[in-house]
Formats: structure tokens, C-alpha cells, sequence
């Protein structure tokens, strides 16, 4: 469990960081001036049938949501944001302010749009915090040295586990889901004070916490409340990003905001913008703004109540999502 007043302090250090070092890589598109822009949810072009064929769907559900990791055939619940005291409430920083605001702004409006709960107050404390800077290590060592330290979770990632949460270069938005256990008794529980397991982004090994002998992480388990995810830190590289404009920024973060995806570096029949910094494309276009898939997978995601309600597996969400796409 972590303590109340190191994790304030350590997320308190990561704004003050990326305000101080943040540049803006700029893009090649215009910034909407209008924040309200990005509260418009545009319906997606559907699939084509090509794009729906054989196992298509659940391949979708396994690389864009807790890729497990696993040699064994598992099907445990996805974590997702639970509501109450575990609701969404995002902040960005490190850009100028509307550039800020409507990132923030598109996150809270996709999260509307597939169900997924939020903290209807603009002042409530941040528990997803993006992040732009032009010194994406000195951030990600900062997260990595308090994580690590003793009596935060220095004895669950020590020696070569720390590499879970290492600075990677290569990736222009890196960052940790903090998730929690526990099912609904964490409604009413502040994240601060509920017991909190690291998730990377981008692990560069993955090794289970419960079972030395798994390839894994916390989050494959078979428990029937499944995980919920407490906090998201996300990490953006701004000289990365230049050339794509924040629009697509926006629901590229989005979606790694309001699902668990670990090694989004897939890119599957059915379109995702998580294809969007993907090498396995090819010379496939690659979606500019979040898709019908994304959404079909984020509302079978939030389909059920959050609180009380057992999250679905990873069968049931593909099941779900065609049941949406082909009614389109």
C-alpha cells in the first residue's frame, strides 16, 4: 500500500516537472481553437466485412487490452475504471493551456460516450495525468526511483524487475497504470490508501508476482472481481509527436486512458489508433482519430456496472463488440 503523502508528493513532482521542461512539437495540422470541439464524438466509419472475418475480434480484445503475457490459454476480467471514489478525473500538462484543456476535455468526452465513469467536477484531484514534455527520461526516472524506493514498492520491483518500469526510448508516450483489487470495496476507498499493484505501458519483461514459474503480470488472474485501474501517469515525448495533429494525440491517449493496454504494437484486421505508432502496419493507413473498433471495445469494456458488476472476459467483450458492429 502506498502512503498518502508520498504518492501526492509523487505525482505533485511529475506536473512540476513537464511544466518546467515541456516544448510543444509542432503539429502539422492547426489546434482547434474551441475546446468545445473536442467534445464532439463522431461516429466512425464502420469495418468492412474483411475486417471482421475469422478471430479477428478477439485478437482485437487481446493486443489492445492487458496483453497477457501468457504460454497457457487464460481468460481473466479486463480492468477498467470501477466509479465512486475509483473514477476517471484527467489532467493534462506541459503544453499551453488550450492545448491542455482539450486534450483533457476529449478524454472526458470519450469517456461519456462509451460509459466509462467520471468525476463530474472539473476541480476533483487528478488520477490520470498526461503529460508533455521534451525530457521524457528525467519523468520517467522520477516515477521509477519512488517506485522502487524502500516502503514504497521497492521489495516487489527490485533488481532486475526495475527494468518493468525503465525508461525505453523508442516510444514516443510511455507511462504505468496503478491498478487495484479487491472489487467493490474500493468505491468508497481513496486510491491513495488502496492497496496498488505498477502496470507499464510498455513492459520490456513481465514476470508474475503470484507464481515464479508464470510469465505474467498482477493483472492475469482469474479473480471474479477482476482489476480496476486507480491511476494512469502517461508520459508524451513531444519531439515524437510532431507531424500528427492533437486531435489524434488526444485519442491515442484516450485510449490508453480508459483500457489496460500493454505493447499497443500490434496492428490487427480491425483498425485501432493504437495503430497509429505501430511497426507491424506495414504500409497500411493508419486511423488519424480513435475507431468503431476502439469504441465497440470500450463500451463492451463499460457494459456493465462498474461498481458491482463483474467486468467481462475477454470472449464476451469480442462477442459484445460484434453484437454492436453488426447492427451498425
Amino acid at each position: 500500500m502506498i502512503p498518502k503523502a508520498l504518492f501526492s508528493a509523487l505525482l505533485a513532482s511529475l506536473i512540476g516537472s513537464c511544466l518546467l521542461t515541456a516544448k510543444l512539437g509542432r503539429a502539422s495540422e492547426p489546434i482547434p481553437a474551441d475546446v468545445a470541439a473536442a467534445y464532439t464524438v463522431t461516429t466512425p466509419s464502420p469495418p468492412t466485412e474483411q475486417e471482421l472475418e475469422g478471430d479477428s475480434l478477439y485478437r482485437f480484445v487481446m493486443h489492445h487490452a492487458t496483453t497477457p503475457y501468457l504460454s497457457t490459454p487464460t481468460a481473466p476480467n479486463l480492468a477498467r475504471w470501477r466509479g465512486g471514489k475509483q473514477s476517471i478525473c484527467p489532467m493534462t500538462a506541459g503544453l499551453v493551456p488550450g492545448e491542455n484543456a482539450f486534450v483533457t476535455a476529449r478524454l472526458r468526452a470519450l469517456a461519456a460516450y462509451v460509459g466509462a465513469p467520471a468525476q463530474s467536477s472539473p476541480q476533483c484531484k487528478p488520477n490520470v495525468r498526461i503529460l508533455f514534455t521534451s525530457n521524457p527520461q528525467e519523468s520517467m526516472d522520477e516515477v521509477m526511483n519512488w517506485a522502487t524506493a524502500p516502503g514504497n514498492f521497492g521489495t516487489r520491483y527490485s533488481g532486475e524487475m526495475k527494468n518493468l518500469l525503465a525508461y525505453a526510448s523508442g516510444h514516443a508516450i510511455q507511462g504505468w497504470y496503478m491498478t487495484t483489487s479487491s472489487g467493490p470495496l474500493v468505491l468508497n476507498t481513496d486510491v491513495a490508501l488502496a492497496g496498488l499493484d505498477v502496470e507499464p505501458v510498455w513492459p520490456q519483461f513481465a514476470q508474475s508476482l503470484s507464481d515464479v514459474n508464470r510469465v505474467g503480470t498482477r493483472l492475469d488472474d482469474s479473480r471474479a472481481s477482476g482489476s480496476g485501474i486507480g491511476v494512469v501517469i502517461l508520459i508524451v515525448d513531444t519531439a515524437k509527436i510532431a507531424g500528427y495533429s492533437i486531435g489524434t494525440i488526444a485519442d491515442y491517449l484516450a485510449m490508453l486512458s480508459l483500457s489496460v493496454a500493454q505493447s499497443p504494437d500490434h496492428c490487427d484486421p480491425l483498425p485501432s489508433i493504437l495503430d497509429l505508432m505501430s511497426s507491424s502496419c506495414g504500409g497500411r493507413a493508419k486511423p488519424t482519430a480513435i475507431t468503431a473498433g476502439d469504441l465497440a471495445f470500450l463500451k463492451a469494456l463499460y457494459y456493465r456496472n462498474t461498481g458491482l458488476g463483474v467486468a467481462l472476459r475477454r470472449a464476451a467483450v469480442a462477442n459484445n463488440m460484434m453484437r454492436q458492429l453488426e447492427r451498425r
